[in-house]
């Protein structure tokens, strides 16, 4: 019997042994979540001021004042762009699907015979899909983000 006895202290203290080491490792894991959150507030708080002072501000381009689109994010909406932008996403979304820079263009009355007219417009809409307000499929057609 003093055998048995002994034996099951052993296989106990093998036991504890083993689960003193587990629960090292979860107490260092915690603390290293601990860390990485603390790290994720801080740059979440960085990027929330960042993203504050980006607010979209008149600059100079050839000596006329030009308003400068601000990149698409959750807590920016559309009123922050230009009136004319906003026309643009406006005629976008009046399509029956994606559309090209020609159609956009017939939505919002501009001459699309002449390429000349046809560009500045192309040129706005890639614009707008370069800073998430739209999306610019591969062949050329331009759609609203979902």
């Amino acid at each position: 019997m003093l055998e048995r006895i002994t034996a099951r202290c052993a296989e106990l203290d093998e036991l504890e042994e083993q689960m003193a080491e587990q629960l090292a490792e979860v107490r260092a894991e915690r603390d290293e979540l601990a860390v990485a959150e603390r790290v994720l507030e801080r740059m979440s708080e960085q990027l929330s001021d960042e993203r504050a002072s980006a607010a979209p501000m008149p600059g100079q381009v050839g000596g006329h004042a030009v308003m400068l689109i601000p990149h698409r994010t959750p807590d920016v909406e559309e009123a922050v762009l230009p009136p004319d932008y906003q026309r643009l996403l406006a005629a976008v979304r009046q399509g029956a699907g994606p559309v090209m820079a020609r159609q956009v263009g017939e939505v919002l009355g501009v001459d699309v015979s002449m390429r000349a007219k046809l560009e500045p417009l192309r040129g706005r809409l890639v614009r707008l899909a370069d800073r998430g307000w739209l999306r610019k499929l591969p062949d050329g057609r331009f759609t609203t983000r979902l």
